[in-house]
């Protein structure tokens, strides 16, 4: 009888937190990190890109 009294209120709980709003990213915030990623690949790019290769730019 605990069984399912306690599956029922952990299926509760789940389906509360995945129908929970999404956290909104601010714009400048997001900005800067595809910045940082974008500067991060391009560090990739040119460190494995073979001498007299351009990196596509």
């Amino acid at each position: 009888m605990i069984i399912p009294v306690v599956a029922v209120l952990a299926a509760a709980l789940w389906a509360g937190w995945a129908q929970r709003a999404p956290r909104a990213t601010g714009d400048p915030a997001s900005l800067a990190e595809h910045r940082r990623f974008m500067a991060a690949m391009e560090r990739t790019t040119a460190d494995t890109a073979a001498p007299g290769e351009h990196s596509g730019r």
